[in-house]
């Protein structure tokens, strides 16, 4: 029984995290594209938006490798 509720407890605490992630609704807010920006950079790639993206949704953008 114990072990049922430490399971129930960390599967609540991971639903926890998996939201405070898109906390913001997949708006592109300024935090959320700095956020992403960060992340981006440093995997040396480049945050922009896609080709006739919605510049309000985060998913209209992508990590890419910087054209040469």
């Amino acid at each position: 029984m114990k072990h049922a509720l430490i399971l129930i407890a960390a599967l609540a605490l991971s639903g926890c995290m998996s939201s405070l992630s898109q906390r913001d609704g997949g708006v592109a807010t300024y935090d959320a594209i700095q956020a992403a920006s960060k992340d981006c950079e440093a995997k040396g790639k480049v945050y922009r938006l896609k080709h006739n993206g919605n510049p309000q949704y985060l998913e209209d953008y992508a990590c890419e490798n910087e054209k040469k």
